[in-house]
């Protein structure tokens, strides 16, 4: 695997991301900030990669929460 340092992102998986996120935010809350069924109604860690692994508009929309959660925790250091 080649060293990416300009991609924050670069040997993160999906599923990490998301379950980071969920650690942080909750599935309410982060339905709430990214309005996807997947997150709203019975969500599921599984069903929720599933739709993400499919859906580029929502992945990437993850990922950018992701960062900013990421900007925002080492700001609060």
């Amino acid at each position: 695997m080649e060293h990416q340092p300009n991609n924050p992102l670069h040997g993160i998986r999906l599923d990490t991301i998301l379950e980071q996120l969920v650690a942080h935010y909750g599935w309410k809350e982060l339905g709430e900030r990214i309005t996807i069924r997947c997150f709203t109604h019975n969500p599921s860690i599984k069903s929720s990669l599933s739709f993400l692994r499919k859906t580029p508009w929502a992945r990437e929309r993850v990922k950018g929460l992701y960062l900013k959660m990421v900007r925002d925790t080492k700001k609060n250091l």
